[in-house]
């Protein structure tokens, strides 16, 4: 079986949620999709599941993170630096904030963080493995 993570966050505002995760190139799986919820694919193996505040106190009774904490960073790949950019140029036009952290150009790797509409942080990212230095490689 394929091993899967469904990254699943409480959203004010599920219709506006959707349309920015479309905007950043995510598809909308209409099988897991309702009033409550919907599943939004990156790839093959990574779904966000975006759950309105009342789906999300089914799942748990703790407090919904204000939209200016983090809890966690999620950090997605993209072929290029480009897509990087593109990413986070989406972000902001799509009710998003783009750049939350400074860019990180590290020429191995580029970087940059945005958040959605409600505050959840995510990095895009682009890294050539066979350009690490030595000096950051394990071992």
């Amino acid at each position: 079986m394929l091993k899967m993570i469904f990254v699943n966050l409480p959203v004010a505002d599920l219709k506006k949620s959707m349309a920015f995760y479309a905007a950043l190139g995510f598809t909308n799986n209409p099988k897991f999709t309702d009033d409550t919820a919907a599943c939004m694919v990156w790839s093959e193996s990574i779904h966000v599941m975006l759950l309105t505040h009342a789906k999300w106190r089914t799942f748990t009774a703790r407090d919904i993170p204000h939209r200016t904490s983090s809890e966690v960073m999620l950090a997605l790949t993209c072929e290029n630096r480009e897509a990087v950019d593109v990413m986070n140029t989406a972000a902001a036009a799509n009710g998003g904030v783009a750049d939350i952290n400074p860019v990180q150009d590290l020429g191995f790797m580029y970087n940059r963080n945005l958040a959605d509409p409600d505050g959840h942080v995510w990095e895009a990212f682009w890294m050539d493995p066979s350009a690490v230095p030595s000096e950051n490689q394990p071992g």
